[in-house]
């Protein structure tokens, strides 16, 4: 357990956060690994696997729900000092975790099908969508273990373990992919089956190693079997924290199939160039989520010790960080565009389309990494809400103009991305609104 509520607010959300972003892109990893020898597959290839991963959301959405709650009530409680609740909430986190293992595995098959044929440019693109869901739908099952493990340690403050299993795990697919995906050393190639094969004995290993942990090393939270008994009333309090975030990456999920349907007209080579132009976006939000990750458990812990000027201190300073490191990756993007989707493919329409949607997306990476920091100060003060409701306005404003101006002539795809920055200039407005009305009615000790 690690002590926030004393030193330093920036040294500690940096402290937290550089491990956590250096995890993240470690998992990152998993796909940008696979979408490199998937990419020597064809555009075909591409798009499936990009429209398949984009079903990824909707589990990690499932995966938020007890995530968000698990880390700001456990937060919470080692701020109060309060082990043996600490304990509870972990014990029942993993139960909640074992029912939404079950329902990705069955209703993930269950939508399969019907799932890529609505999203599929061509009847290639489809078969090649499913047949790699179809083996990485048990790892996203597996992934619930995953959060749930890392979920408790972060919120006592620990990060270091989960980033070292993640950095194995890719480490793990970066060795099965190319002997999965291209046969290389075996001369039996699986193709997008092998893609998604790495990726489940990954995350398989990964699961078994955050495991042993716990039974060997981890003595704040720990394994209560006695503990593992429905308590309806915890699930409540996770739930009343953890839906709302749940729903907001939902949204975030609904975003990507709205963007892929109107552009599925486009053909391969527009989904394959948004899919790898979308993988390389949500890459470089990873600093901006990393601080919001950290904020989340800082400002919790001084909000359980009843804090007010630290946990504002904490909203400014990883604001302040968030917007640093996504100006840089801005001007990235502005400059040499082109060049990172020409890391994955040398089809010159592909590279076209992704480095237009790089070139005009990175107009919203600041304000996008200002609102992942009013997402972390939400979570910590215990009312998710206003996240849903600025995510939720965004996509509402984003997806009925962009299905009416994809049934109008002359229909372009620059519309669509002009379209999404506005959104998030709005999105970015309601938050700060919301984040000042929380602080007013949330932060009334003056301590």
């Amino acid at each position: 357990m690690k002590d926030l509520t004393q030193g330093s607010i920036t040294r500690h959300l940096v402290t937290m956060a550089a491990p956590m972003m250096f995890g993240m892109l470690v998992q990152t990893l998993y796909y940008l690994v696979d979408l490199y020898y998937v990419s020597r597959l064809g555009n075909a290839a591409v798009a499936g696997v990009g429209s398949g991963a984009t079903f990824a959301l909707a589990v990690m959405a499932l995966t938020q729900v007890f995530s968000v709650g698990t880390v700001a009530l456990i937060a919470r409680a080692v701020g109060a000092k309060d082990r043996e609740h600490a304990n509870l909430i972990f014990n029942q986190s993993l139960v909640l975790a074992g029912i939404c293992s079950v329902i990705a595995l069955v209703g993930g098959y269950g939508v399969l099908g019907t799932y890529m044929r609505g999203l599929g440019a061509d009847a290639t693109t489809t078969a090649a969508g499913e047949e790699y869901l179809r083996w990485f739908i048990p790892g996203l099952a597996l992934q619930f273990a995953m959060v749930a493990l890392g979920s408790a340690l972060r919120g006592t403050g620990i990060v270091g373990p989960t980033m070292t299993v993640q950095m194995v795990t890719v480490l793990v697919n970066i060795l099965l992919a190319p002997v999965l995906i291209a046969g290389i050393g075996t001369g039996h190639a699986l193709g997008v089956a092998g893609a998604g094969l790495a990726s489940t004995l990954a995350v398989c290993v990964g699961v078994a190693l955050l495991g042993y942990y716990y039974l060997r090393l981890e003595k704040y939270v720990e394994f209560h079997p006695q503990l593992w008994q429905p308590r309806l009333q915890t699930w409540k309090q996770i739930l009343n924290i953890g839906l709302p975030s749940g729903f907001e990456l939902g949204l975030l999920f609904i975003y990507q199939v709205v963007v892929y349907s109107v552009i599925r007209d486009f053909g391969p080579a527009a989904q394959a160039g948004f899919g790898i132009g979308a993988r390389v976006m949500q890459t470089f939000f990873l600093p901006a989520m990393a601080i919001s990750f950290a904020i989340a458990p800082v400002a919790a812990q001084n909000f359980g010790a009843r804090s007010a000027v630290r946990v504002r201190e904490t909203f400014r300073s990883g604001s302040m960080l968030g917007a640093g490191a996504m100006v840089i990756l801005m001007l990235l993007c502005q400059w040499r565009g082109d060049s990172l989707i020409g890391l994955f493919t040398q089809d010159a329409e592909t590279v076209a389309v992704g480095s237009t949607f790089l070139h005009l997306i990175s107009w919203n990476f600041v304000l996008s990494g200002f609102a992942f920091a009013c997402s972390g100060i939400f979570q910590a003060l215990g009312n998710t809400w206003p996240s849903v409701l600025s995510s939720g306005t965004r996509l509402v404003t984003f997806a009925l103009p962009a299905l009416y101006l994809s049934r109008q002539p002359g229909f372009h795809l620059e519309q669509v991305w002009h379209l999404s920055v506005a959104t998030v200039v709005l999105q970015a407005f309601m938050a700060a609104f919301w984040v000042r009305r929380e602080f007013r009615r949330r932060l009334a000790f003056t301590n």
